[in-house]
Order: structure tokens, then sequence, then C-alpha cells
């Protein structure tokens, strides 16, 4: 099940850089897909004071690109690159997209904000506007906001807080996809799903590729906010994640609330922090539709993992993972479901 990716980076000019991320091989896509690409502006090719000044404090995004909602979509696994992640997943309610977008950024001191609208889904076309269009058959920009602060009190402290909104009143067509966004696969390979289609036919391993997560099914709309903390005294580290979501699918008119929490403790240790052991708690309750009616479900992992840099490109980590599905109805796949295990996993990063 080997994963890998392919980054492109060129300096066009100063302050000015094209990002291209591919993925080579990845559990959803056998073949070569682009995960998207952007070009990033930190300083504008201008004369003039007004434009030095601008430079020191604004930075600028655009393209086809993953969107900076949230600070969990830093730590996740991407396909192969998961060097930077202590765990084999990300969280159980993946917020994670690539969408056609802009982004301005303003920084100053450790404190920063953002503003971002894209597309609001994966892919981008062009298509003849719907006559007179509705709340179910319009298409709707999302517009997101980010900001927050992130201080390195001292040498052996550093600390950031931040706080992020999504918002979209509905897109049409392929729907909103910031919960069903990922193109490579979950870590967890082909637990807890069903291998064959209602009339018998076996499914393609390409489309189980979200093991484990769970998707509130907000394709028609969506509101989203996620508050993240982290933290790092010395080799400790902490980042937790809460998050509330409201929308519904675009066949449906009354809003669904989610829930979502996690924290992770990391303790780094060795020579330069090349080990560490963590655990991880994530759990997600929801508002979902079952035949006709809704009804409150809740999906909690619990994880517990150990990593081992054997040089700062090759890394060795394992963990063991528990999680369980509660109160969804037994005409339900999930009704009562529980897996459990361990995954050894070996990563380079160059």
């Amino acid at each position: 099940l080997a994963q890998a990716n392919l980054y492109i980076d060129a300096q066009l000019a100063e302050g000015i850089r094209l990002h291209l991320a591919n993925y080579m091989a990845s559990k959803h896509h056998n073949e070569f897909w682009v995960k998207g690409g952007y070009l990033q502006i930190d300083k504008f090719p201008f004369k003039g004071k007004f434009w030095d000044d601008l430079s020191e404090l604004v930075t600028v995004k655009a393209g086809h690109m993953e969107i900076n909602y949230g600070d969990a979509h830093f730590r996740r696994p991407d396909g192969g690159h998961t060097l930077y992640s202590p765990f084999m997943e990300g969280n159980v309610m993946d917020a994670f997209a690539t969408e056609i977008a802009g982004e301005v950024y303003v920084q100053k001191n450790g404190i920063f904000g953002m503003v971002g609208v894209s597309n609001g889904m994966i892919r981008g076309h062009v298509q003849e506007i719907t006559t007179s269009p509705n709340d179910i058959t319009a298409r709707n920009p999302s517009i997101y906001l980010k900001g927050g602060v992130d201080k390195q009190v001292n040498e052996a402290i550093r600390l950031r807080l931040s706080g992020s909104w999504y918002h979209n009143t509905g897109t049409a067509g392929t729907g909103l996809t910031l919960y069903a966004g990922d193109r490579t696969g979950s870590n967890y390979t082909n637990v807890m799903e069903q291998w064959y289609t209602a009339d018998g036919a076996a499914k393609a391993l390409t489309a189980m590729y979200a093991s484990g997560r769970f998707n509130p099914l907000y394709s028609g709309k969506l509101d989203a906010v996620m508050v993240n903390g982290f933290a790092k005294i010395q080799g400790f580290e902490f980042f937790g994640t809460a998050e509330f979501a409201n929308g519904h699918t675009s066949a449906q008119t009354e809003l669904r609330k989610t829930t979502q929490y996690a924290a992770e403790g990391i303790y780094r240790f060795g020579n330069n922090e090349n080990l560490f052991a963590g655990i991880r708690y994530n759990i997600v309750n929801s508002e979902q539709v079952f035949g006709g009616n809704i009804e409150q479900i809740k999906v909690d992992r619990f994880a517990v993992g150990a990593g081992w840099f054997i040089t700062k490109n090759i890394l060795m980590k394992g963990e063991y993972v528990t999680q369980s599905y509660t109160d969804f109805p037994d005409t339900d796949y999930r009704h009562n479901g529980k897996f459990d295990g361990i995954s050894l996993q070996a990563v380079i990063a160059f």
C-alpha cells in the first residue's frame, strides 16, 4: 500500500513563488493525480514605499489549492507525505479540501489574519447558468476567515491559538466537499467498509478510501467554526481541536448540527527530539438523517503511538487505535460498529 507524492516549487521572482503538489500513487487514485497548486506573493513587484510597506505585512495566494480552514489540516497525513504527522490519521471528521481559491494574509509580530474566497468544491468547470436559480440549483462561493496568534515565548516555549470560519449558503453540482475533499485515502485501510453494493457487486478498492472517517453530509449548505490550540514546552507538545458545524445536503432543508473535539499529547525526546510517543482522543457527535428521521450518533477514536526519526528524512512510526460507532440505527452498517488494531508505517521525505 505504498503511496507517493511529488512537489514542484519554482521561484519566479523575488518574493514570488509557484507550488505544484501531485499524488503519484494513492488509495483513491492509483494513477498520477494533480492535487493542486498556487502562486504566492510575499513581495509585490512594484516600486515605491507603499508597496514595500505592504509587502512587510501582506501575503497573497491564489490557485486550485488546499484551503487554509483550521489548523488540523497542517497535522493530518496527506497521501505519501506523513513525516510531520505523529499519528496515522487526522481527525475523524476530516476538514480538508482543494478548491479554486484566493487568500489574503496580514501578519505582524505573531498576530495574523486571513480572508479567503473559494468555489466551495473540488471540481471547477464551466457550465451553462441555471435559469432562475433557487436555493438548490444556485452556486455560491465559499467565504472563510482565519485569525490568531503564534508566539515563540522563549527558546523552550511556543504557543499558538487560532480560529477559523467557513461559510457557504449553497452550491449545486458536485456539492460542497469540505469534509469529503481528500483524494488520497485513510491510513486505516479498508476498516468499517461495505465491500459489496446493494445489488451484490464488489466495490473497487479505490472507492473505499475514507475508511474510519465520518462525513456529516453537508454538501448543500454549510457553516463551520474550528478553534485550535497548540503548545510546546520543552519536549512536551499539545494540540487541540474544537469544531462546530451545521448544514444539510442539497436534497434537504433542515439544518443538522455536528460537534467535534480532539486532543493529543506528544512527548519528544532523544537526540534532537528524534523519538516521540503520544496519545490522542477524538469524538464526533452529529445529527444525521435515517429513514427520514434525524437521530443523534457518535463516533469516538482513541490512539496511542510512537515514532523514531532514524534521520531527519526517514521516520518509522506505529500506532494502536480503537474506534467505536454509537447510536447508529440497526438499518445502518455502522450499527454498534467498532474496529481496533495496530498500524506500522515507514516514511521517507526529501
